[in-house]
């Protein structure tokens, strides 16, 4: 047995990669918000992320081999993270988390269609979700015509804002 962990149990193992605040949000915002920069990541999680946090996250992703980190081809000053398969596959594990999470704690509509669209979509719509990804960040052939998953789930999420918006503004609070 490795001595470098509490113990060979999977889940353990499992939760000395995930078992932090941040890491499966970082992975989470790039599968589901297509963030690779450093500063995207920075700034467009609702959750706020300190910087020095989010590079040793970064920093041990990498390590473990979910991602990769290489020049901008875009501007010389930045880096493009992209996701490994090994990141890749966490996909159906993110589903099922989703799904939990919605049956259990007090989500927001807008913040849980996602996971009520991957819970429905199922076995089916995670694998061209991971194909998509793949393309993207891996440069695998694209294998479907047509929106991507994230453009899919995206626009379920922008029609209720959307939506609530519309109410609010036909209700507004007294």
């Amino acid at each position: 047995m490795n001595t470098d962990h509490r113990s060979g149990c999977p889940i353990n193992l499992s939760l000395e990669v995930f078992g932090d605040r941040w890491s499966l949000i970082l992975l989470r915002d790039m599968i589901f918000g297509g963030r690779r920069h450093f500063r995207e990541l920075l700034n467009g999680s609702i959750e706020g992320i300190a910087s020095n946090i989010l590079a040793d996250r970064l920093k041990r992703l990498m390590e473990l081999g979910m991602l990769t980190k290489a020049d901008d081809p875009s501007h010389k000053q930045k880096a493009i993270y992209s996701l490994t398969e090994m990141a890749i596959s966490l996909v159906p594990i993110l589903a099922h988390l989703g799904a939990w999470g919605r049956v259990w704690l007090p989500v927001s509509e807008e913040l849980s269609i996602r996971a009520e669209l991957l819970e429905k979509g199922g076995p089916p719509m995670w694998e061209r979700f991971m194909d998509d990804l793949r393309h993207e960040h891996l440069g695998t052939p694209a294998r479907h015509e047509g929106p991507t998953v994230r453009a899919t789930l995206q626009a379920s999420y922008e029609a209720v804002v959307a939506r609530k918006a519309a109410e609010a503004a036909r209700h507004p609070a007294a």
